[in-house]
């Protein structure tokens, strides 16, 4: 499994974190990114659901 974020459509609202946080965090940039990758069935379900959380869809996990 492999998440991504679009750093280029994130607008840094730091939903992402907040609901996996064991695979996205905020930059020093203020934009989120994936820094780990989804391994297990439940952090899988919580990138997933973070994906489709993103207010301008700027994360891809597949």
């Amino acid at each position: 499994m492999h998440a991504e974020v679009d750093k280029d459509t994130c607008i840094g609202c730091g939903l992402c974190p907040t609901l996996c946080e064991e695979v996205f965090e905020m930059d020093d940039d203020g934009k989120a990114v994936a820094k780990a990758e989804p391994s297990s069935d439940d952090i899988i379900a919580k990138a997933k659901d973070a994906e489709v959380s993103c207010p301008v869809n700027a994360i891809t996990v597949e």
